[in-house]
């Protein structure tokens, strides 16, 4: 039944203001097919929002469905274990108002397969772009030892030109619309420095050659200096974490379109709560690169860099529940407004997973995906965190309650 919601303040998720009295018609489809201010005479269903503010629902650009922030267990998971945390994790993201995630690897290729079942309709909610497995050298960020019987690796080894090559034509053929390539050491590995360079620049451009043909985009997990020039010189389409991002690479990310996904999320959480938990190695590494993060971050979001929300949940202690709220707020620290930290999380993230011309934004013809919230988050960043926030998907209710239907249209 097509509906019409009405009496909300809404913020599109591009500019920078909030309409007030506004309303929305969606049509079976979940689509909006209609967008204006008072309330319209056309016949449809009416749903009041009560003068509350309506904006997208929120995108996290990089997540790892299949792991579980408490128990930390990196090693040796079955793909039943992957899956069963994986559709948990799905479940809080979608109760905290995350509508749209990009997995930024998942062993067992368990985020592709769920993929597929969304787009058979058997699965709904928050909606997957996925990365399939990672590509990494060996011994290397991504190479974990996965299975009960250790039969397998979280990432493709990929040591060779060749091998990279293969690995992302296999994920393309399992249905991957990203491909995530370990270029540098990062926090979490036991045997390498954030700052070790893991692929060579060959190797990452063969990555982008074969993902940019089919029509896939890269993110390239760099950290150190000298990864991250490699990652750009190969034409990756965002940085992630980039740690020591330096002010030319951070002018070229500018003049190229080039995303940064700073992960502050994971650097703060390890901080916070993992002193003690996780291995001394990892503690320590992070200890020694959070202030470089922040002030790094911080210098490419004053350069214009597109700064994305991702939050890497999944690892120690970075919540599926509020970390995407939580990794809003956080941008504002780098000295990004309410609005400029919003675009991280609504248009800017759906241009970097090449679906704005569906979601990201509240416009016509696009997916009716959107948060109701108490108060307007262009002028207090922390509306975002709201616990009882209205959950819309595809113009459907899915998270909370209402009983705000003031009028029903003949069914004649």
């Amino acid at each position: 039944m097509t509906k019409t919601f009405t009496n909300l303040n809404l913020f599109n998720g591009i500019d920078d203001k909030v309409i007030k009295n506004s309303y929305l018609t969606v049509d079976d489809s979940g689509r909006i097919i209609a967008i204006g201010t008072g309330i319209p005479d056309d016949g449809n269903q009416k749903i009041d929002l009560n003068n509350k503010y309506v904006m997208p629902g929120m995108i996290n650009v990089h997540t790892h469905i299949m792991m579980d922030p408490i128990i930390n267990k990196f090693n040796y998971a079955s793909e039943a274990e992957v899956t069963f945390e994986a559709l948990n994790n799905l479940q809080k993201l979608l109760q905290a108002g995350v509508t749209y995630v990009r997995d930024c690897g998942c062993a067992f290729d368990v985020d592709i397969k769920l993929r597929k079942l969304q787009e058979e309709g058997q699965l709904k909610g928050t909606e997957i772009l996925p990365s399939g497995r990672p590509m990494t050298m060996t011994g290397g960020h991504a190479d974990f030892v996965e299975g009960l019987d250790g039969e397998t690796t979280w990432g493709h080894i990929t040591d060779s030109d060749d091998a990279m090559r293969h690995a992302v034509r296999q994920n393309f053929k399992r249905g991957a619309k990203n491909i995530k390539v370990m270029v540098t050491g990062g926090v979490m590995s036991p045997t390498d420095q954030v700052d070790d360079v893991e692929l060579t620049e060959s190797e990452i451009r063969t990555a982008v050659e074969e993902s940019h043909s089919k029509h896939m985009t890269v993110a390239a997990h760099a950290q150190g200096n000298r990864g991250i020039q490699f990652a750009l010189d190969a034409g990756v389409d965002s940085i992630e974490h980039g740690i020591y991002l330096d002010e030319n690479q951070a002018d070229f990310m500018k003049n190229h379109d080039v995303y940064l996904v700073p992960t502050l999320s994971a650097c703060v959480n390890i901080e916070k709560f993992a002193k003690n938990k996780v291995p001394d190695y990892m503690y320590l590494k992070n200890q020694a690169v959070k202030t470089d993060l922040f002030k790094n971050a911080t210098m490419a979001a004053s350069k214009g860099v597109k700064i994305v929300v991702g939050t890497d949940a999944g690892t120690p202690f970075n919540s599926f529940a509020t970390g995407t709220a939580d990794e809003v707020v956080l941008l504002t620290e780098l000295g990004l407004t309410p609005y400029q930290a919003l675009l991280g999380t609504n248009i800017y993230a759906a241009e970097l997973l090449n679906i704005d011309d569906q979601y990201g934004s509240i416009d016509v013809n696009k997916f009716a995906d959107f948060l109701v919230l108490d108060d307007n988050p262009l002028t207090d960043i922390n509306s975002v965190k709201q616990i009882d926030k209205q959950v819309y998907k595809k113009g459907e209710l899915v998270v909370g309650q209402t009983d705000n239907v003031v009028e029903t249209a003949s069914l004649v």
